[in-house]
């Protein structure tokens, strides 16, 4: 078994000849791409490096530019234990209820400040005095913080009771999720490219009587191009649906939808009625 401190990191390449490193208990993986290296995770892989398989990792996570991006990563991983050691956090017996049904117990941030874990999601819980010292832009007045978005506005919120990765992820979820909250704590409008969510809005704005694509694969009868269903602005719900042909050279589906040029891409006759 790997023997490795939780805050060291080793490296070494794989079976299948991958970058790769481990820290504590946790494995990572630099899977080369088309533009450069994908990182992947896995945990308690319990076989040296030079062992590991492609087929132990699950997680898919940031792209890398290169090894030294990689490293730059696994470091802050490394940064990322160290300082959950010294913020100590324990875990409480809990028979809370939550939004998300029963709590099966909670991780102590601080007095006040709880993570808790339920049969199905979780969140966290800061009671009355921690939730009215929240920024008013960051605060629901629930006190109940869901764990794939809202936990961001406790991270922001009291930073100090967080890591520095934990903090910079907590940034970009705020930026991609809530921007109109992070545009109120930071006193400036995000530009674009800075938020998803604002950016998907632009589109839409921008290509509301535009055919979008909302489905795609390979043509089978006429090789190279790309049969294409498309709505108007990218509504499903949104019929008539109309069928075009693009050229796989061309197309890239993108962070928020292809949109059609009417005057280059052919068209294909849908297989179905539109009402059907």
């Amino acid at each position: 078994m790997n023997a490795v401190a939780p805050t060291q990191a080793v490296y070494g390449r794989t079976a299948d000849g991958d970058l790769a490193a481990l820290v504590g208990d946790n494995a990572y993986l630099a899977l080369p791409v088309e533009d450069g290296l994908r990182l992947w995770s896995g945990w308690r892989i319990d076989r040296p490096i030079a062992e590991w398989r492609r087929a132990d990792f699950s997680g898919f996570g940031d792209a890398i530019a290169d090894e030294a991006a990689f490293r730059v990563l696994v470091a802050e991983q490394v940064e990322h234990r160290r300082e959950m050691i010294a913020l100590d956090r324990r875990h409480r017996a809990s028979d809370r209820w939550s939004p998300w049904g029963a709590s099966q117990g909670g991780s102590v941030y601080a007095e006040g400040v709880v993570f808790h874990v339920t049969a199905s999601h979780g969140g966290f819980n800061l009671d009355d005095a921690h939730n009215a010292a929240m920024p008013a832009a960051l605060r629901i007045e629930s006190g109940w913080y869901e764990e794939d978005c809202d936990w961001a506005m406790v991270a922001l919120g009291f930073p100090e009771l967080f890591t520095a990765y934990e903090r910079r992820i907590a940034e970009k979820t705020l930026r991609d999720t809530y921007p109109e909250r992070w545009e109120a704590v930071h006193g400036r409008p995000l530009a674009p490219g800075e938020s998803f969510t604002k950016d998907r809005r632009l589109f839409e704005e921008a290509h509301a009587q535009d055919w979008i694509v909302i489905s795609a694969s390979m043509s089978g009868t006429t090789p190279g191009l790309v049969q294409c269903v498309a709505a108007l602005g990218g509504k499903r719900d949104q019929r008539p649906y109309r069928g075009f042909l693009v050229p796989k050279t061309e197309y890239r589906a993108g962070p928020h939808g292809f949109v059609i040029d009417e005057a280059r891409h052919g068209t294909w006759e849908l297989p179905t009625a539109p009402d059907a």
